[in-house]
């Protein structure tokens, strides 16, 4: 049985559907989960796919917090992502981030990143994070029906996604958020009936080639440009400028044992885990051994 990829379909994602596109072999089937990491937790766990490409956030906090769902394996993007705070066009209630504290926010699931990030958004700005009130609306055309009907005062995504609603006079940007870490990994199902750890390997070899190619400037000069316009439809423009801000790793299956210091301890801070009492997390039992190495 080929592996069960579950992935978002965003730009980010261009050197996974280009694997997609030449993989023969059919060594994998992509299993597209619109609304998120959540949904691709959710997916791993009900055993609707075998591994996720998802935001480190997210995957890490659902570890800490008991999932046995999952371990990490892989790095995908190695740079920050830049969640964008977006509200309604024409209101004038909320006109900067700190109108926002204790209003309804808008979120895609459950511990997804887009709740996480209103967590580490309240820790920048002070507030406490037990007054954060979430509305779950599943993916980014319900969130941007939400500030609109007024059910929720913002909701946050990242900046590309969005940026086409906000050109399209949907909704506004009012501030930005930053992850202060490495933005997606990979995680996969422990079992190795459903995810043998050869088949991984394998999968993870063969995706940094694509990935390392990605990043070449050559590719960034031109025919990633072109790819990304012809699947996503966004301006060129537009994927110029992302294209400056994101960086892959050269081996997708290393992991910065970094990335778990800096993470952890921020989602700690912002009260969205708890570390166990009398000690600390063990940075191995977040990953498969048998597959990823940490750096």
């Amino acid at each position: 049985m080929p592996l069960r990829v579950g992935y978002v379909r965003e730009h980010f994602s261009s050197p996974l559907l280009q694997f997609a596109n030449d993989d023969g072999d059919k060594t994998f089937t992509l299993v597209e989960c619109p609304s998120g990491t959540g949904q691709l937790i959710s997916r791993l766990t009900d055993n609707e796919i075998d591994v996720a490409i998802a935001l480190t956030d997210a995957l890490i906090a659902g570890i800490a917090n008991g999932s046995k769902a999952y371990k990490l394996v892989g790095s995908y993007v190695s740079t920050p992502l830049n969640w964008w705070r977006s509200s309604p066009e024409k209101s004038p209630e909320y006109q900067s981030i700190v109108d926002l504290e204790g209003t309804p926010i808008g979120i895609s699931r459950l511990g997804s990143g887009s709740q996480i990030m209103a967590y580490v958004m309240a820790l920048q700005q002070g507030w406490a994070t037990d007054t954060l009130r979430f509305k779950v609306n599943n993916d980014i055309h319900s969130l941007i029906d939400s500030v609109n009907d007024g059910s929720t005062s913002a909701f946050m995504w990242e900046w590309f996604t969005t940026k086409p609603f906000v050109d399209a006079g949907r909704v506004r940007f009012i501030g930005s958020v930053p992850t202060p870490w490495q933005s997606w990994l990979i995680a996969a199902h422990p079992s190795r009936d459903r995810a043998p750890s050869h088949e991984l390997r394998a999968f993870l070899e063969t995706l940094s080639t694509y990935v390392v190619a990605f990043d070449a400037p050559e590719k960034r000069a031109g025919p990633n440009v072109e790819f990304i316009k012809e699947t996503f439809g966004y301006p060129e423009e537009d994927i110029v400028a992302w294209l400056k801000t994101v960086g892959y790793p050269k081996d997708c299956s290393t992991i910065p044992e970094k990335i778990f210091t800096d993470t952890l301890t921020t989602l700690e801070m912002a009260g969205v885990i708890k570390a166990p009492e009398r000690y600390q997390f063990d940075v191995k039992t977040f990953i498969d051994a048998t597959v990823v190495t940490l750096t």
